[in-house]
Formats: C-alpha cells, structure tokens, sequence
C-alpha cells in the first residue's frame, strides 16, 4: 500500500498529504476554459504570425491560471487534513485514504505552517492576473481562498459541499480562465462550466456516499446523508448524464465533437456506477473513488479535443 512505512516529516508524506490523486479535479476546468479561450482566439486569428506579444501574454496568462488551480487545490487538502484531524474526524473508522495528521506523518503545527505558505503561494500566483483581467479577478481570487477554509469548516458540515463543487469546480474557473483570455462570457461557456462542476461533483458525491455512516456519526450533514444511500447512488449515477445534456449548449457554438466525444465519458462512468452498485459499502469504494477520478479526466480531455476540433 502506498500509505506504509511513511516517515514522518518526509518528502512521501507530504506528497501524501496533498493528495495528488484530486489534481484532476482541479486539471479539468482548466482544460475545459483554456480549450474554449484559445479555439476563440484561434478563430479570431490571434496568432504569433498577427500578434506575437498578445500571444505572450495569453500564454502567461493560461500558466498561471493552471498553477492557480493546482496550488488552491493542494491547499484545500491540507486545510481539509489539518481541520478534519483537529475535529477528530479521522479516526480509526476511517473508510477512506489515510490523512497525514491522523496518521503521525506531518504534526498539526507543521500543516499549519504548510497551509500558510500554500495560501500565500496561491495569492502570490493568483495577483497578476487581476492586471489581465481587472479588480474582478481579485475578487475571484479571494473568494476561492475563503471558500477553500469554508468548506472544511462550516459548510460541508451543512450539505453545501456539492455546491460549492459546482461553484468553484465548474462556473468560476471555466468562466474566469475563457474571460481572462478573450474579454467575454457567453451562454455556451457559462453552460459548459455548469457541466464541467456536474463531472467533478461525482467524486465528491462517490466520497461522501462511502462516508455516510462516518458522516452521521460526526454530525456532517453531507448531501449523501440528505439523500440517504439509494437516493445517493442514483444521484451519482445521474450526474454524468445530466452534465452531458447541459453541455449540449456546445451545439450552440458549433461544438459538435465536444458532444459527440463525451458520449464516451458517459460509457465509463456507467460501468464505475455498476461496480459501486456491486460493491455497496466499506474500503472497496475507495477503488471507485480512483475510477470516478479517472473518467472525470476522461471526460476533461475529450471535451477539450472535442472543442479544439469544433
């Protein structure tokens, strides 16, 4: 198992702690918001050859955008592992993955300190974009770093955590990342976001749905514990479907293959809902929870080649 024989304080366990598993959660919006910017641009005719310098600049821009993403995203992580670890919530009936606090590999004031510089980093890597995009990108900005506290500490605990997947999984970075590179928002990028938050929310609801009982327990009124488990499993299962018809909006700006390539996003995720059904409860789902992050990326990419080729 990747979590044995962890020294504490060591290059392994902090690359456990930040769970490089869930970088594609935040891989896929970027995909998704740099394939609509650049085809825009690209049919617009920003090229080297017509601007080079403008060229330059959205380049910058769509690096930062992806560093933005992945340091948020570890930051998340550990600000989840360190609160989660301080409410007890990791104890030994975990069901999922071992966090690095529970575990002894990385001590509370350590994570502390790493959450501190991750946050700074994600600010540091965020502000310029506020130069391409205006003070909006620096409300952006703030709002996915306090969302990114509120989360683990309030509002997962109130069933909101899907929404905020939706949110900030799906419509912020999307619209943002196609604003930052073209100046505009449009219906279909607006409708694509919402898709893209509907993809990455099957990862959270498989999680939560192999937690309810822990959930319960810890007074964590997930959706999944909303819904209870049958509820939840077809939930899951109507995640993918709904995404795709919602991102039928692609039709709309000529994006057929956006559409067409999908259909096997949705092949995928059929047969991990199969295997969830099988499997039900327990340890087995974390296997489910690897393959729902797959097919998230699966879906990520296809969508991004199915846009480019328009």
């Amino acid at each position: 198992m990747e979590e044995a024989f962890v020294k504490p304080g060591s290059w392994r366990a902090w690359v456990l702690a930040s769970r490089p598993k869930t970088l594609a959660g935040a891989a896929v919006p970027v995909l998704i918001g740099l394939s609509l910017g650049w085809q825009a641009l690209l049919a617009t005719g920003t090229t080297v050859d017509v601007c080079p310098g403008l060229l330059g600049q959205k380049l910058v821009i769509s690096l930062l955008c992806l560093l933005f993403a992945f340091v948020m995203q570890v930051d998340a992580n550990f600000v989840n592992d360190y609160f989660d670890f301080m409410k007890g919530n990791d104890d030994e009936t975990r069901l999922g993955p071992r966090r690095a606090c529970a575990m002894g590999w990385v001590s509370a004031r350590a994570m502390r300190r790493a959450i501190a510089v991750t946050t700074a980093v994600g600010c540091l890597v965020g502000l310029p974009l506020a130069f391409f995009g205006g003070p909006a990108m620096i409300v952006v900005g703030l709002a996915c770093v306090i969302f990114c506290f509120l989360y683990t500490t309030h509002l997962s605990y109130l069933g909101l955590g899907d929404v905020l997947v939706l949110v900030f999984f799906g419509i912020v970075p999307v619209c943002a990342i196609y604003y930052l590179l073209t100046r505009q928002l449009t219906w279909e990028v607006f409708a694509g976001s919402v898709a893209c938050g509907l993809v990455i929310d099957t990862l959270l609801m498989i999680n939560n749905y192999r937690d309810i009982d822990n959930d319960t327990r810890a007074g964590k009124r997930t959706l999944a514990v909303r819904l209870g488990k049958a509820q939840s499993r077809k939930a899951y299962l109507l995640l993918a479907p709904a995404a795709w018809v919602v991102g039928l909006a692609y039709l709309s700006g000529g994006h057929v293959w956006a559409c067409v390539l999908t259909l096997i996003y949705l092949v995928f995720h059929v047969g991990t809902y199969r295997r969830m059904v099988r499997i039900d409860h327990g340890k087995g789902l974390n296997a489910i929870l690897g393959e729902t992050a797959r097919n998230m990326f699966i879906y990520g990419l296809l969508c991004s080649i199915g846009i480019l080729l328009k």
